[in-house]
C-alpha cells in the first residue's frame, strides 16, 4: 500500500490551543513539516495569545473557516466538546479531509464524532499519551511528543491509509506509534491515567477537609508523596470532568477492582500481616523499575524532576 507521508498534509487544522493544541503547533514547527497551521479556538483571549505567540500560520475566528480547507483536523478540546464541534464543522469539511482529536477516552470520541463525520472524509482518533499539569497556549512546548506514545484507535473499516497518514504525523512530532481498539485503550487508560488521577483529586481534598491538620500545615510539610498527587490534581478540571464521564465503564470497572485490593491492604494492616505489604511493595517496586527500562521516565531522584534553584524557589 502506498503510504502518503506528513509533508501531504499542506493545511492542518488545530482546533482548542491549550497544552495540547499548543504543542501540536511548535512540534509541527520544529519538525519542519511543509504544513500551513491554521488554530481556532472559541476564547477571543486565547485566539488573541496565539497570535501574540505567533504558533500558527493562520488564526481563524470561526470553527468554518478553521476547517474549510484544512487536510488534517485535530480536536485538542475537551472530550465533552466533540459531539457539538463535530456537527458544527461537518457542512465545512472538503472531500478527503481527515478528523482526528487528542482524547483521553476513544470509545465516547468515536460515538461523538463518527455520526456527524460525513462520508467524504476520514475519522481517525488519537491520543498522545503525554502532558503536564499546566494548561493554556502559553503551557506548550515542542518535546511534548519526544518519545512517548501516541495510540492511534480507527474504527472498523476506517480507511488504511488515512491511518497511515495519522500515525506517519504524529511518527513525525516524534512519537511512538501504536494502534489499538478503542475500547481496550478505555481499559489501559483507565488503569494507567484515570484511576491515578483520581486517587489524585481525593487525597489532596481529604487532606484539605481534615479538621485535625491545618492548611499551612499540609503546606509547609508536605513530602514527595503528597506533593506529587498536589501536582496530578493541579490538571485541568473541565478536562478531567469529561474523562471520567465519558470512560465511565471502564473507570468504574478499575475502581472496583481498586476498592477490593485496598480492602486486602486495609485488612493485612489491621492483623500485621507484614508479608503481604511486603510482597506487595517489592512488585510495584519492580513495576518502576521496568518504566524507567521502557525510556517513560528517567532515574534520576525526585521522580526525574530537575530540584528547583533558589530563585525560582523564591518565585513560586
Amino acid at each position: 500500500m502506498s503510504v502518503s507521508l506528513p509533508s501531504d498534509f499542506n493545511r492542518i487544522a488545530i482546533i482548542g490551543v491549550g497544552l495540547i493544541g499548543g504543542s501540536i503547533a511548535r512540534a509541527v514547527r520544529t519538525a519542519a513539516l511543509p504544513t500551513h497551521i491554521v488554530a481556532y479556538d472559541a476564547s477571543d483571549a486565547v485566539r488573541a495569545r496565539v497570535r501574540a505567540l505567533g504558533l500558527a500560520d493562520t488564526v481563524a475566528e470561526t470553527l468554518p473557516e478553521a476547517v474549510s480547507d484544512a487536510d488534517l483536523v485535530i480536536l485538542c478540546t475537551p472530550v465533552g466538546t466533540f459531539e457539538a464541534i463535530a456537527r458544527a464543522m461537518a457542512p465545512h469539511l472538503k472531500p478527503g479531509a481527515i478528523v482526528s482529536d487528542v482524547g483521553s477516552t476513544k470509545g465516547s470520541a468515536i460515538a461523538a464524532m463518527a455520526p456527524h463525520c460525513p462520508a467524504h472524509c476520514h475519522l481517525v482518533p488519537a491520543h498522545p499519551v503525554a502532558g503536564t499539569e499546566n494548561s493554556g497556549p502559553d503551557a506548550g512546548f515542542a518535546t511534548l511528543f519526544k518519545g512517548r506514545w501516541c495510540i492511534v484507535t480507527p474504527p472498523e473499516g476506517t480507511d488504511k491509509t488515512a491511518v497511515a497518514r495519522v500515525c506517519a504525523f504524529w511518527t513525525a512530532l516524534g512519537s511512538n506509534v501504536e494502534v489499538m481498539d478503542a475500547q481496550r485503550h478505555d481499559r489501559v487508560l483507565a488503569v494507567t491515567s484515570h484511576i491515578p488521577h483520581l486517587i489524585a483529586y481525593t487525597i489532596v481534598g481529604t487532606a484539605s477537609d481534615l479538621e485535625q491538620v491545618t492548611e499551612s500545615e499540609v503546606i509547609k510539610f508536605s513530602a514527595g508523596g503528597f506533593r506529587d498527587f498536589t501536582r496530578i490534581a493541579a490538571s485541568d478540571p473541565t478536562m478531567w470532568r469529561d474523562v471520567f464521564l465519558n470512560n465511565r465503564e471502564a473507570v468504574l470497572e478499575i475502581l472496583q477492582r481498586f476498592n477490593e485490593d485496598l480492602t486486602a491492604l486495609q485488612r493485612a494492616i489491621r492483623w500485621g500481616d507484614g508479608d503481604t505489604l511486603f510482597n506487595l511493595f517489592s512488585r510495584t517496586r519492580h513495576i518502576r523499575r521496568t518504566i524507567i527500562d521502557a525510556g517513560q521516565d528517567t532515574p534520576r531522584p525526585d521522580f526525574g524532576r530537575e530540584p528547583a534553584t533558589p530563585s525560582e524557589a523564591e518565585t513560586k
